[in-house]
């Protein structure tokens, strides 16, 4: 009995001295798979992490709805929708094979930060530090080898000579740049831009949710619609919030934004979020640097404001390029609300909308386009030269620009290449003369595609523009 004892005493000593072991062991096992984890980042391709990145949130997403399945609800979520839509809200593209009132608020709030970690602003604030830990396995910004070029104004002196550059501007490479501390520089310059995605996420996020719960909370029709679906303000208000400035196109309601097609008001208030987060994402935070710079006072963001590509950072553009897109998006805009109104103004999905509302809902539907996806009618109720536009729209990419973008230098070589550059943006691709004919077939048409659907629809009008461009005689 008592040498039972012993040996048992024996093997409880010798079973918590291996547990302590691999306890003082575990901090550094922790930092020695940080440190490796990390080495991994730097040196493998940016493809590869957002694949692993993606696909690690979607599973991660999948299997939280899975733990957080409501209780109170009958209805029973197969694995294969949590599944799908978890790859949904990771990748914003606002497909579901359930009704989005089937989900309890603890699967909604994991939505919301599928949602939140998957919009362009968050991920993209990723790649940054992607690249600054790349960066700083190299050295600096400026010496990994980018072909960039800066506009600088050569140097005036008070008696210049005939043969003087004053007022011209010249082609300088980055790396001849004469910069104070320059590393310390480009490693600031990196650093506040991270911090400048940080706020202007915050910003937009929470001032979007701040103002969709002011809203629901000072009218009563949109309350009573929350009430009647059983959904709380706040898990609307953050979650249609997040949604719109990542342009998920979700929303916590089965109808999507068809129920609050007459709050003309909260349609006003989400479409600057949309923009925010997708087209006009680029101008805002220049914008944006612009006031912190004039605030601030800081070289870091006069850097930025006047080399943008020199950091490597896809979001930056400078003031001219700024202006372009805002000007493409502004006429992209008008033309789709124009075309909208035009031909849906008496469908049935407006008929229960006055003026403004129709006025504002046609507002909606065009910025959605590209690309959120929240609807205020039913799209299969619209005609097809409205789908036919809304499909050209969803194509084109949020930073399309049809007026020149480069800056050349005055030089022949430069003027030369200017031209063709703007020749080249104007003139259009053939795809695009498609769409175009294709587009204009379904307004003439419109009377018979609804009359005559079998001889007249889309795949047929498409069909027969291609034969007539490639002169086929099928």
């Amino acid at each position: 009995m008592v040498r039972s004892l012993l040996v048992s005493l024996k093997r409880l000593r010798i079973y918590s001295a291996f547990l302590a072991s691999k306890l003082l062991s575990f901090p550094k096992l922790a930092q020695q798979t940080m440190k490796y984890s990390y080495q991994f980042i730097r040196q493998s391709n940016p493809l590869f992490v957002q694949i692993i990145y993606f696909t690690s949130i979607s599973f991660g997403g999948y299997a939280a709805l899975k733990i957080l399945k409501s209780q109170e609800n009958p209805h029973t979520l197969k694995d294969l929708d949590l599944l799908f839509t978890s790859i949904s809200a990771s990748t914003v593209s606002s497909m579901a094979t359930v009704e989005m009132e089937d989900f309890s608020n603890s699967q909604l709030w994991m939505l919301t930060i599928l949602m939140l970690i998957s919009g362009e602003v968050f991920t993209s604030m990723l790649g940054l530090y992607f690249m600054k830990a790349k960066f700083d396995a190299k050295g600096s910004v400026n010496k990994t080898g980018y072909s960039f070029y800066a506009d600088v104004e050569s140097a005036s002196s008070e008696n210049p000579g005939p043969n003087s550059t004053q007022g011209t501007k010249v082609m300088v490479p980055i790396s001849e740049l004469r910069l104070e501390d320059k590393d310390r520089v480009d490693h600031e310059t990196m650093k506040s831009l991270g911090y400048e995605l940080m706020v202007y996420l915050l910003v937009t996020n929470l001032g979007g949710s701040l103002a969709i719960y002011l809203y629901l909370i000072l009218v009563p029709d949109a309350q009573e619609v929350l009430k009647r679906k059983d959904i709380g303000y706040v898990i609307f208000s953050i979650f249609t919030a997040i949604s719109s400035i990542g342009n998920c196109g979700f929303t916590p309601v089965n109808e999507n934004m068809v129920i609050f097609q007459k709050n003309t008001i909260l349609l006003l208030l989400l479409i600057p979020q949309i923009l925010l987060g997708n087209t006009l994402f680029a101008p805002c935070l220049r914008f944006m640097m612009w006031s912190l710079e004039k605030i601030t006072t800081k070289k870091e963001y006069h850097f930025i404001l006047q080399h943008p590509k020199a950091v490597g950072y896809k979001h930056l553009m400078n003031g001219r390029e700024c202006v372009y897109l805002m000007v493409t998006v502004i006429v992209f805009i008008i033309m789709q609300t124009i075309l909208f109104c035009s031909l849906e103004w008496n469908s049935n999905a407006l008929q229960e909308m006055n003026s403004y509302q129709k006025i504002v809902g046609a507002l909606f539907q065009s910025v959605n386009a590209r690309h959120a996806g929240e609807n205020i009618v039913d799209l299969s109720s619209l005609s097809s030269s409205i789908l036919v536009l809304y499909t050209i729209m969803m194509y084109l990419p949020s930073y399309t620009s049809f007026l020149p973008k480069d800056n050349d230098q005055d030089s022949n070589e430069g003027m030369k290449y200017k031209r063709r550059s703007r020749c080249e943006n104007w003139i259009l691709s053939q795809l695009s003369y498609l769409a175009i004919f294709v587009l204009l077939i379904c307004i003439t048409e419109k009377e018979a595609m609804a009359t005559d659907p079998l001889n007249f629809n889309i795949f047929s009008i498409t069909f027969e523009v291609i034969r007539q461009v490639s002169k086929l005689t099928l």
